[in-house]
This record gives C-alpha cells, sequence and structure tokens, in this order.
C-alpha cells in the first residue's frame, strides 16, 4: 500500500479516536457503575445526549479538571493502529476486521488502562463485529477458515477462563477472547499461538520495564491493552506479501 493511502487510513483511524474520546470517558469507571456523563469533580454536565462530544484538551470545559483520556490520545493510538494494519496489505472483509478490533480495542485498552476493566458494551460489539465481517470474508472466498477462526475463538475463550479462574486475569479479559481468537484463528493454528502469546510477551516485558523505572503496578495488572497489541502485530504481519 502507497505512503499516501496509508497516510489516508490513519487519518481514519483518528478520526475514530476522536469518536471513541467520549466513550472512554463514559465507560473509565469503577464496577459496578456502568458509565456517567457529568464531570466527577464539578458535576457538570459534560456529554449531550444528542451529540456525545469531550473536548481534546480531556479537561472539564466548566472547572478544567482532568475529566478523560489524556490529549490526542484515543486519537493517535487509533491513528497508528489503523496505519499499521494499513502497512499490513490486508484487504477485504479480513482487513475490516483487523480494523473493526484495532477501533474496539483502542477504546478497551484506553478504559483499562484507566480503571482495570473491559466494559461489556464493547467486548460484546467487538466479539460479533468481528465474527460477522470473517463470516463475510468467508462469503467472499477470501483466503482463511471461518470454521477453524470460531474454533479458535472458542478455545482461546476457554484458556483464558482457566486463567481468569486463577485470579490472574480478569472476566473482561475473557469476553474480549473470541475477538482475538477468531481474528487469529482465521490465518491458522499457529497465528492464534503466537498472537495469544505475544500479549503475554509484550505485557511481561512492559510491566518489567515498569519495575525498572519504578512504576510497577501495585493492583491487578491491566491485560487488555498487550491483548490487543500482540494480537494486531502478528495478523497484520501474517497478513503482509512476502517480499
Amino acid at each position: 500500500m502507497s505512503a499516501l493511502s496509508v497516510a489516508l487510513t490513519a487519518a481514519v483511524g483518528a478520526l475514530a479516536g476522536a469518536a471513541a474520546r467520549p466513550v472512554v470517558f463514559a465507560r473509565s469507571v469503577p464496577a459496578p457503575t456502568v458509565a456517567r456523563s457529568s464531570c466527577p469533580h464539578c458535576g457538570s454536565a459534560v456529554l449531550d445526549r444528542r451529540l456525545p462530544f469531550l473536548p481534546f484538551s480531556g479537561r472539564c470545559p466548566a472547572c478544567s479538571e482532568k475529566i478523560g483520556p489524556r490529549p490526542l490520545a484515543p486519537e493517535a493510538a487509533a491513528a497508528i493502529a489503523f496505519a499499521v494494519v494499513a502497512a499490513g496489505g490486508a484487504s477485504g472483509w479480513f482487513a475490516a476486521a483487523q480494523y473493526w478490533v484495532a477501533a474496539c480495542g483502542v477504546a478497551l485498552a484506553l478504559i483499562d488502562l484507566a480503571v482495570q476493566r473491559l466494559p461489556d458494551i464493547l467486548t460484546l460489539p467487538a466479539c460479533g463485529g468481528t465474527l460477522i465481517l470473517l463470516s463475510a470474508a468467508a462469503v467472499a472466498g477470501e483466503s482463511g477458515s471461518l470454521g477453524r477462526a470460531a474454533a479458535a475463538a472458542a478455545v482461546l475463550t476457554i484458556v483464558f477462563l482457566l486463567i481468569a479462574l486463577t485470579g490472574a486475569m480478569g472476566l473482561g479479559d475473557v469476553k474480549f477472547a473470541p475477538a482475538i481468537g477468531a481474528l487469529l484463528g482465521w490465518s491458522s493454528w499457529t497465528i492464534l499461538f503466537w498472537g495469544a502469546a505475544a500479549g503475554f510477551v509484550v505485557g511481561a516485558v512492559s510491566e518489567v520495564a515498569r519495575m525498572v523505572a519504578g512504576r510497577a503496578r501495585r493492583t491487578h495488572v491491566s491485560f487488555g491493552p498487550y491483548m490487543v497489541i500482540g494480537a494486531l502485530a502478528v495478523s497484520v504481519a501474517a497478513a503482509c506479501p512476502p517480499s
């Protein structure tokens, strides 16, 4: 794909990130709270139900306190994710599935980093949308296997559930697993293995780096971002045409 096409795709990703900003703000609340629409500092309404919007500054328009994602964080993260997918060269419905996981994954990752949870309102559409797009890819005759994707989604979900039962992972990660498993399993079982393993490797390296820097978390580790990064990196690498 040309540099111009990648740049244009990154711009689309930035728009997706801007659309995700109010969702990240609304859902970055600890359980059992479902969502918020007002500033946690002054109580003034931040999100208009008719036209949800959050300032790019990430500050409340009324009191100027920090209320949401860091300035341009969702936009930049989504732009980078979309550019990486575009550079991978995948096309058709499978590429659409990659973009869908990237868009949902950016929002989920930012929420997970903020409050260590992956809300159902995003994990369920992520899984459903991925399976629908891969089904469309199968109908269109694209290279891959829908049956394997479905089986991989089930396998990864079971594995994550077993890990969650030990307390080492949250149920939100389990609910997001079908999307990751399906996307990776579409290509091959090998890609599923490496894509899932990549999340753990990225997470381990990141947490070790945080320990060295003296910034290790004392509470639950946010695994969602690592899931997304590992899965997309391996999925994109597998889709890259040989040189």
